[in-house]
């Protein structure tokens, strides 16, 4: 696996383990396959994209080769759009319609679509994705699901009440690395699990600043108060909030933790069957009102919850922690993972000793430990209680009895193009009815992390903290005149 490679999976040298190269890597590529030839029947199947540039222009690309017709594109920024708008006329359609605000587009566009791609930030999510689920569109929509986690929940509703076929975009949740990773640990083969450890390297843009004083021109191309949509009006300010640095504002993205934890948390609440937190507490520094922390941690308690696969049966309460900001776990707690790191170098090319990897998420169970390596889980390593060492699932005895119950995909674009077509909404495994519980729970964190240093109590069914009544106002928050959800 070259350089090239392991950067395309969200590792660096340093971040991607010795174990994966010798024992993941086939696995790994496995999940990253070569599609297989277009779905005939996807020709069927007229998209509009709401959000062209960054994550959306990917979207769309990957999504014309199952021979879905491109059929509107939108985009605040009149650059993106072009651009978008001049490949898919030269590969896929030349009477590609365009437009800048999806409101209209799914208005003009209503009887001549059926599905809905979804990049925007983070803010604009659940308003889009709704209107489109309201007009029985079907929707594939960029992690995380939403930017709050009211909406999360109403878009879970709407998904189950429209009958829509949904997708979000956490790409790990088809390859059969992370689906191979929930059999093994749905088996049984650790004892019961009662700690996990989650840390990425993240953010990669900023955070802890704030609000700029200066207003700058907002450029011909770009329609700000578009932009801006649900959120409170502000001045434009250049290189400060459009075209990526939003990730860290509260009133558009949902910080690190939000960004990533879809995918490096996914495993842990597919494989442990996580219910709601009942309680969440956050430490962090550097925060500021207007932005997230630079620095934090976030610690879930879930209690015990019932085990679906042994009737009568409970797993064991847990808990959960994350860190983000270069905050991570103990190097003590987690040994066998640094005893497998690849060593890397500093700047002036000098070797330097193995760590932990930027990325990872590491279960503790009563008779062995598991480790999944990277943004997406590609790389899992385990070993039981009297074993020294991580070894590869793919190589582990104990691992490779277990019984493949899962089905495998080829990517997870395909799959909710083949269940577009076949009009199966339960068959897509990161749709909203699932997708829409992470994020409700990783948006608590996000929430805790607003209010740093606090207990929370939560009430996961109600959205509530009876404990805690300055969460109230950040389980939903509020919309401009003019937007919805």
């Amino acid at each position: 696996m070259n350089a090239d490679r392991r950067m395309a999976l969200g590792c660096s040298r340093r971040d991607f383990l010795r174990g994966s190269l010798l024992t993941a890597g086939a696995l790994a590529l496995h999940g990253y396959a070569a599609p297989p030839p277009p779905n005939p029947d996807a020709a069927k199947l007229v998209l509009a994209a709401i959000g062209c540039g960054g994550k959306g222009s990917g979207d769309i690309t990957v999504l014309m080769d199952p021979g879905l017709s491109i059929g509107a594109l939108c985009d605040v920024d009149a650059v993106a759009l072009k651009k978008m708008a001049e490949q898919v006329r030269r590969e896929n359609n030349p009477k590609v319609r365009l437009y800048r605000d999806f409101r209209e587009m799914l208005d003009k566009e209503k009887d001549r679509i059926h599905a809905v791609t979804i990049a925007t930030p983070d803010h604009m999510h659940a308003p889009a994705a709704a209107l489109a689920m309201s007009l029985g569109k079907h929707v594939y929509c960029q992690k995380p699901l939403t930017h709050t986690l009211w909406e999360a929940r109403r878009l879970r509703e709407l998904a189950q009440q429209s009958g829509v076929v949904t997708q979000m975009g956490n790409q790990g949740s088809a390859t059969s690395a992370l689906r191979r990773a929930v059999e093994v640990l749905q088996a049984g083969i650790l004892g019961p699990i009662r700690e996990v450890q989650v840390w990425t390297n993240q953010p990669g843009w900023p955070q802890g600043i704030e609000r700029p004083a200066r207003v700058d021109r907002v450029p011909r191309t770009l329609d700000w108060d578009l932009w801006l949509g649900v959120a409170p009006q502000r001045p434009f300010a250049d290189e400060v909030y459009h075209p990526f640095k939003w990730r860290g504002w509260h009133d558009f993205g949902t910080g690190a933790l939000g960004d990533m934890a879809c995918h490096i948390c996914n495993l842990a609440f597919r494989a442990l069957h996580l219910g709601y937190a009942t309680e969440v507490e956050a430490q962090a520094e550097g925060g500021t009102q207007e932005t997230y922390a630079k620095h934090a941690q976030v610690r879930f308690q879930f209690p015990a919850r019932p085990n679906p696969g042994k009737p009568g049966a409970r797993l064991p309460p847990l808990t959960l922690t994350w860190y983000e900001g270069g905050w991570s776990p103990s190097a003590e707690l987690l040994h066998d993972v640094v005893d497998y790191a690849v060593p890397g170098a500093d700047p002036s090319g000098k070797a330097t000793g193995a760590t932990l990897p930027g990325v990872g998420c590491y279960f503790i169970g009563a008779k062995g430990r598991f480790f999944s390596g990277g943004d997406l889980g590609l790389a899992n390593l385990m070993r039981l209680n009297d074993e020294p060492k991580l070894r590869g699932i793919t190589k582990h005895e104990a691992a490779v009895a277990v019984p493949e119950t899962l089905p495998r995909v080829s990517n997870h674009y395909r799959e909710w193009v083949d269940a577009c077509v076949a009009h199966q909404p339960g068959a897509t495994y990161s749709r909203f009815e699932i997708a829409a519980h992470l994020t409700e729970s990783i948006l608590l964190g996000c929430i805790a992390q607003r209010l740093p240093g606090r207990k929370i109590q939560w009430d996961g069914p109600n959205m509530r903290s009876p404990n805690t009544p300055e969460a109230a106002p950040l389980v939903k928050g509020s919309y401009r005149p003019g937007w919805a959800v």
